[in-house]
C-alpha cells in the first residue's frame, strides 16, 4: 500500500482527500517511481475543479513529480532502477507517494539538480521553453510581455528571455510581485490595475509588441491583444481568471491581422525526441545558472489543499511544491 491524495468529485481543495491505496505493479512499458517532491501548478486547479476532465474518478491528479525509479516493466529501456528521474507531460497521477508511469515520458536528471529543484521547474521551465523557443520563437532584441510574471513560470521566462537578449515587460498583480519580476529580469514591470496597452505604447514608443504571453485568460485577453503590433501573436496558454470564449475573429482582423494560439505542453513534448529536447534546453539553462530556480513554497503532500488555496488566493510566487 501507499498513500494518494485523490478526488471522488470535482470542486473546492476540501474535496481532495488523503488515501491509502494499493502500490501499483509496473505494466509493460511502465515505470514505478517512488516520489522526493511533486509540483504544484494551476492546471492541477483545473483538474480538481473540473474544468479539465479526469480520465475517470476517484481521481489522483498532479502532472508533475521527482523521484527514484524502483521496478520496470517489460520492454523498458528508457530508465532502470536507481536512475534519478522527472517528469510534467502527465497524465495526472502525480500526488501520490509513489506512481506507475509511462518510462517514455521520464527524463533523467542531471546529477547538481536536486529533487525539490526539478519538481519545482520540470511543468513550469519545460512550459517556458516551448513557449520561448518553439511556439513562438523569440529573437534578441525584441520587447515581450509576460502577464503572472512573478509566477512560477513568469519568473522562468523573465529570466531566460533576458538571457536571450530581450527586453521584458512584466505584469503583476503587487508591488511586491512588482519588486520580485524585477529581480528576476523584467526591465519594467507594470500592475494589473495599470492601463497596460498604454504604458506598453509609451515604454516601446508606439511600436507595441510581436508577442504577449498570456497565463491568466478570460480577464487580460483583450489586454493582451490590444499590445500588439500588427501581425502579432498572443500566446494564450491558461486560465488563471477563467477559460477565455473564442472571441468573434473579427477582433483579430480590427486589432491588426493578430494572431492567437492555444497551445499545450503536451503537444509540444508528444514526441520522445521533443521532451528530451525540451528538458535539455532546461537543465542546461539552469545549469548555466541563466535560470535560477526559487522554490518559495513547500507544503506536505497530505496538506495538498492548503496548497490549492494558497495559489487560488495568488499568495505563492516562483514554484511550490509537495513532499510525501
Amino acid at each position: 500500500m501507499t498513500h494518494a491524495i485523490r478526488i471522488h468529485e470535482t470542486g473546492g481543495p476540501e474535496k481532495m482527500v488523503w488515501e491509502h491505496i494499493p502500490l501499483p505493479a509496473p505494466k509493460p512499458g511502465e515505470a514505478l517511481v517512488r516520489h522526493k517532491a511533486v509540483g504544484l501548478n494551476f492546471i492541477d486547479v483545473y483538474f480538481r475543479t473540473g474544468l479539465y476532465k479526469a480520465p475517470s474518478l476517484p481521481a489522483i491528479i498532479g502532472m508533475e513529480g521527482a523521484g527514484i525509479v524502483e521496478a520496470v516493466g517489460e520492454g523498458v529501456t528508457e530508465v532502470a532502477p536507481g536512475d534519478r528521474v522527472a517528469y510534467a507531460t502527465g497524465p495526472i497521477g502525480a500526488y501520490a507517494e509513489a506512481r506507475s508511469i509511462k518510462a517514455d515520458r521520464l527524463v533523467k536528471m542531471p546529477d547538481g539538480i536536486g529533487f525539490e529543484q526539478a519538481a519545482g521547474m520540470m511543468l513550469q521551465g519545460m512550459t517556458a521553453a516551448f513557449l520561448i523557443r518553439k511556439c513562438y520563437p523569440v529573437q534578441a532584441g525584441q520587447t515581450v510581455l509576460v502577464h503572472a510574471a512573478a509566477g512560477g513560470v513568469g519568473l522562468i521566462m523573465c529570466q531566460w528571455l533576458k538571457h536571450l537578449g530581450c527586453t521584458v515587460i512584466g505584469v503583476v498583480s503587487t508591488e511586491e510581485k512588482a519588486a520580485l519580476a524585477k529581480a528576476h529580469g523584467a526591465a519594467h514591470v507594470l500592475l494589473t490595475r495599470d492601463d497596460v496597452p498604454a504604458r506598453v505604447k509609451d515604454i516601446t514608443g508606439g511600436a507595441m509588441l510581436p508577442v504577449v504571453f498570456d497565463s491568466v485568460g478570460r480577464d487580460t485577453f483583450n489586454t493582451s491583444l490590444d499590445c500588439l503590433a500588427p501581425f502579432g501573436m498572443m500566446v494564450s496558454y491558461g486560465n488563471a481568471s477563467g477559460p477565455v470564449a473564442i472571441p468573434d475573429l473579427g477582433i483579430l482582423a480590427a486589432k491588426g491581422s493578430l494572431y492567437v494560439t492555444r497551445p499545450t505542453l503536451a503537444t509540444y513534448t508528444a514526441k520522445r525526441e521533443d521532451l528530451i529536447a525540451r528538458a535539455n534546453d532546461l537543465f542546461d539553462v539552469v545549469g548555466s545558472g541563466a535560470v535560477k530556480i526559487r522554490v518559495n513554497q513547500t507544503f506536505a503532500l497530505k496538506d495538498a489543499a492548503d496548497a490549492h488555496r494558497a495559489l487560488e488566493a495568488r499568495q505563492t510566487t516562483g514554484s511550490t511544491i509537495l513532499v510525501p
